[in-house]
């Protein structure tokens, strides 16, 4: 514990090396651009992804970067940030190898969090991505994870609070995305969406290009 309060401190004085300014004016209000839905896999830190500084990144994470319906703490978080931080992309990032995806795929028993890890299945289900004898495991479970965010970005659209935000005009994009520990490279998965009518074409299209890929 000693050492993670020392290296704060050092984080805290190397910052105002740079930017003196930088904390009285993080204090003052934070306007990001961007929510953040990831995985709350200790490898994938979403701010060092992708290159921004706090207040610039509006985050949620949990296991398997899921937007449940029944969630009110994920959909807490949209509402806070589409119609009060007024950000204009949403971002649903999963990750290969995701161990959430990978419980889900071995259907192992894990505890309370198999209740959690249904919504993984119901994926896997829909789309018949299932761990076949012989099969390449690594494969089907990075398939999962494609197929997971695809599914994420349209439970997002699906939300009164983008679907209202749509209906005043206010401009804001859902984007899927996927990204390699392996290579700390972010993919994007081609499930951009600016309006409810592209919901369903530009859902079949990722999907058939996320299954061509593993075909």
């Amino acid at each position: 514990m000693k050492e993670l309060f020392e290296k704060n401190v050092a984080w805290a004085q190397a910052v105002k090396e740079k930017d003196p300014s930088f904390f009285e004016q993080l204090s003052k209000q934070q306007a990001p651009e961007f929510l953040w839905i990831g995985c709350s896999d200790s490898r994938v830190p979403a701010n060092e992804i992708v290159g921004l500084m706090p207040g610039e990144l509006f985050v949620h994470r949990n296991v398997a970067n899921m937007v449940v319906h029944t969630d009110l703490n994920c959909l807490s978080v949209i509402q806070y940030a589409v119609e009060y931080l007024k950000v204009k992309h949403v971002i649903v990032c999963g990750h290969y190898g995701c161990g959430g995806v990978r419980a889900s795929v071995e259907r192992k028993r894990l505890g309370l969090i198999d209740n959690w890890l249904l919504n993984v299945q119901d994926v896997q289900y829909i789309h018949k991505a299932y761990l076949t004898e012989g099969g390449d495991k690594t494969e089907v479970v990075n398939q999962v994870c494609e197929l997971n965010v695809a599914e994420q970005v349209v439970n997002v659209c699906k939300t009164n609070i983008i679907k209202d935000a749509w209906l005043r005009g206010q401009k804001v994009t859902v984007h899927g995305w996927i990204y390699s520990i392996a290579d700390g490279l972010l993919k994007d998965l081609g499930v951009n969406i600016t309006k409810v009518e592209e919901i369903r074409s530009k859902y079949d299209a990722a999907v058939e290009g996320i299954k061509k890929r593993y075909a």
